[in-house]
């Protein structure tokens, strides 16, 4: 009976080590954390590729600085200040100061020198250097040390005040290293931009943001702007250094910050200065198209008032006698909606457009008159300087036949009225003429539109439709009545 007993024990103990061995294969085979150490797998296989796409974008920084920053150069430049001999003995006094004037006066002024400094970066191994035209203006002595430390006296090959832009250069015994332009044109909202220059006079900086927007104008630093706009950080002293992409390629000229804005820098696309660098390297001047137009912007009340759907485009409101404009046809009243088959967004497009347009060629300008598509060819000719441009003489005749100018300063005092625009002249036989308008007249408003002066007459009968009816509202001999008559076609 004991050994039944203890075989019967002995089998019930094998049972037990076989469940245990089974549960102990089950339980190696399903740990308690398998849930958790997966995702800890993942997560590490996850932050891998990451890191090599920061490794990868780090490397292509440190690439472009390498490539670049030996064709940075520094600019400075000194302007010699000739005047003051300092504060006289009792000049404050108008009576010492009369007498101390005449008494010192032949003894020579002081001459004191006042330094400035910029950024450039060479654009071909013959020395020629790109930097902005406010960095070297008024300059009697330029210095320009490049990366290696090296020095150099610089020449001025031309300026353009009117994109902000010049080329200077300098001579070396050997080959410079320079920078490779690219295309702006390519460019798109979102991409990396990189700035090196000598912010503050610290050479060699890099600093480094994105594309924040293209085509920006109304800036106020010149004449032509269709800026790049940048977050990378723009300092005083940045000026005409470059602005990059990620392939080391110069996109554009750094030129101006927005003084109260954190982040907010602009530069000249590298596309609207290649031409300018040709010009003042060949030429010594910039040769800019030219049309012959006065234009405006279209607001939305013009575009509803031409049955336009948007606000693109640009609205003429004065042709310049014997321009290619006049040659052309092109009106008064007429928009400008494209230009050499490339559509115009705004005044400052079209100004660029046919600004950079080669002289003597032959266009294509597509407009809107009297609501219908027009297309005209007009020959691009070289723009005058400013006291050449043929300017609409007083008092010539406009569409309407009316000849106006502003009112006399003895006419506003003698009738005491502060606005308007007084009839110089009137086309015989004209629609004008026969409604009853004559010289003399003080036209106080059109349409409804009140009149403040000659430029506001202009622009308000620039928007009137030929053939509609058009209402005047005049002062004459102490009296104020209505006339209305037709418009030609």
């Amino acid at each position: 009976m004991n050994a039944e007993k203890r075989l019967k024990t002995a089998v019930l103990i094998s049972i037990v080590l076989i469940l245990c061995a089974c549960r102990k294969v089950e339980v190696e085979k399903k740990p308690y954390f398998t849930a958790e150490e997966p995702k800890a797998e993942k997560k590490a296989e996850a932050t891998t590729p990451h890191l090599e796409t920061l490794l990868s974008t780090q490397e292509a920084f440190m690439s472009v600085a390498e490539k670049v920053t030996p064709s940075v150069v520094n600019i400075s430049t000194v302007q010699h200040l000739r005047g003051g001999r300092g504060r006289l003995p009792f000049e404050v006094d108008p009576f010492f100061r009369d007498f101390f004037q005449d008494f010192f006066q032949d003894i020579p002024q002081m001459e004191r020198k006042s330094a400035s400094l910029g950024s450039g970066v060479i654009i071909n191994p013959e020395g020629y250097i790109l930097t902005n035209y406010h960095v070297i203006k008024d300059a009697e002595e330029i210095t320009v040390k490049l990366s290696d430390k090296s020095e150099y006296k610089g020449k001025v090959i031309g300026t353009d005040p009117k994109t902000d832009l010049s080329v200077i250069k300098v001579t070396a015994n050997k080959g410079l290293p320079y920078a490779v332009l690219g295309d702006s044109n390519k460019i798109k909202v979102g991409q990396w931009a990189i700035a090196i220059g000598n912010p503050f006079g610290l050479d060699k900086t890099l600093t480094v943001g994105v594309i924040s927007a293209t085509g920006r104008s109304e800036v106020g630093v010149a004449a032509y702007e269709s800026f790049i706009q940048t977050d990378a950080s723009i300092n005083p002293g940045n000026s005409g250094g470059p602005l990059l992409n990620i392939q080391g390629e110069v996109m554009g000229i750094n030129t101006a910050i927005v003084a109260s804005g954190q982040g907010i820098g602009f530069a000249i696309p590298v596309n609207m200065a290649k031409g300018i660098i040709r010009d003042l390297i060949k030429k010594g001047k910039v040769t800019r198209g030219w049309l012959g137009v006065g234009i405006q912007p279209l607001t939305k009340e013009l575009a509803e008032s031409f049955e336009l759907k948007d606000t693109r485009g640009a609205l003429v409101n004065e042709v310049y006698p014997e321009s290619p404009a006049t040659k052309a046809g092109i009106k008064p009243g007429d928009i400008i909606i494209r230009f050499s088959g490339n559509d115009v967004e705004d005044i400052h497009d079209l100004q660029t457009k046919v600004a950079s347009s080669e002289v003597g060629t032959s266009v294509v300008i597509d407009l809107i008159r009297d609501s219908k598509p027009l297309s005209l060819k007009v020959t691009v000719e070289e723009m005058p300087g400013e006291e050449a441009i043929p300017k609409p003489s007083e008092g010539k005749e406009d569409w309407l036949d009316i000849a106006v100018s502003d009112l006399p300063q003895e006419m506003k005092e003698s009738l005491e009225i502060e606005e308007g625009a007084v009839v110089k002249g009137v086309k015989e036989g004209s629609s004008a003429e026969k409604g009853g308008i004559q010289a003399g007249d003080i036209i106080v408003a059109v349409n409804q539109k009140k009149i403040t002066d000659a430029a506001e007459y202009k622009m308000v009968i620039s928007v009137v439709k030929r053939g509609a009816t058009v209402s005047f509202l005049i002062r004459r001999n102490g009296m104020t009545l209505y006339i209305a008559f037709k418009t030609r076609r």
